[in-house]
């Protein structure tokens, strides 16, 4: 609904499961730069992923606004029915700065992202209605039968391939997470929540000054299950072991504090602690 005199287009990121630019835009009351996210260029790759699209597309229309987790503003979402073609118009973040998941973050970019992520489990914690969006799955029998069918000739690949890089004590835990894997991917289901599914740095952006206010980007993984996977993934895979041995009962903490500020009830810190425990498998 505005005029744009010119647009210069410059890719960004490295677009896994899609493609983003960076437009820079000059007219009549634009901003003066946008990320456009569209499909992958591969057409198989976009047939493969349009159910993931589209979820994204949902995500950022009907879910964003009852929640308080932090996402860039939307300008433009459509999609195609029945295709895979969509384009996303979305605020560019700049200056802030992507996590690296390989550097790791320190600890109090590790408690802004928790908080934050508090702010997509407590708004709608346990929230029957949540089963109304069709595409938003449920871990059940069968999923979780074929994860566990899956898991133990990934896990002796994973070992061969890394070899002596992975020490024999890890080697033990990996081969043992395979033989709980399928009852633990349904249990606690009495607490369930929005789950991101990949809360890592690499899909957060932050501020360069070290400032709070952490974004959460690529909601195309979004499930339904245990909040704390999302919270135990995240403190798991940015943390260095020794930094979150001494941060983490301060971290569960900070979390379970937002959830409380968002109206969660009867839910204990120990609880929650517990589940974040238990949620570290993930």
């Amino acid at each position: 609904g505005r005029r744009v005199d010119s647009v210069e287009a410059s890719q960004v990121g490295t677009g896994q499961i899609g493609t983003c630019y960076r437009l820079a835009l000059t007219g009549d009351d634009v901003p003066a730069s946008v990320l456009v996210k569209l499909p992958a260029a591969d057409q198989a790759t976009r047939d493969l992923l349009g159910g993931a699209y589209r979820g994204e597309l949902i995500f950022y229309s009907d879910i964003a606004p009852t929640v308080g987790v932090r996402v860039p503003a939307i300008h433009y979402a459509e999609m195609a029915p029945g295709a895979s073609e969509f384009v996303l118009v979305m605020e560019d973040l700049a200056p802030a700065q992507q996590g690296d998941q390989i550097a790791g973050c320190t600890v109090e970019q590790a408690h802004d992202a928790v908080v934050n992520l508090a702010g997509l489990h407590g708004p709608r914690w346990s929230d029957p209605t949540l089963h109304d969006f069709d595409h938003i799955s449920t871990q059940g029998p069968d999923d979780a039968a074929l994860l566990a069918e899956l898991a133990g000739p990934t896990t002796e690949l994973f070992i061969d391939g890394l070899g002596d890089l992975i020490s024999p004590e890890d080697q033990v835990t990996l081969r043992e997470v395979v033989g709980v894997l399928e009852s633990w991917s349904l249990a606690r289901s009495e607490r369930f929540g929005l789950v991101h599914g990949d809360y890592r740095l690499d899909n957060l952006m932050f501020h360069p000054d070290g400032a709070h206010g952490s974004v959460a980007l690529d909601w195309q993984t979004l499930s339904l299950g245990l909040p704390a996977r999302d919270l135990a993934y995240f403190v798991g895979t940015s943390l260095d072991p020794e930094t979150r041995r001494g941060a983490e009962r301060d971290l569960v903490a900070a979390y379970h504090a937002a959830l409380t500020a968002y109206g969660v009830e009867g839910y204990s810190l120990e609880e929650c602690w517990e589940d974040y425990c238990f949620a570290m498998v993930q």
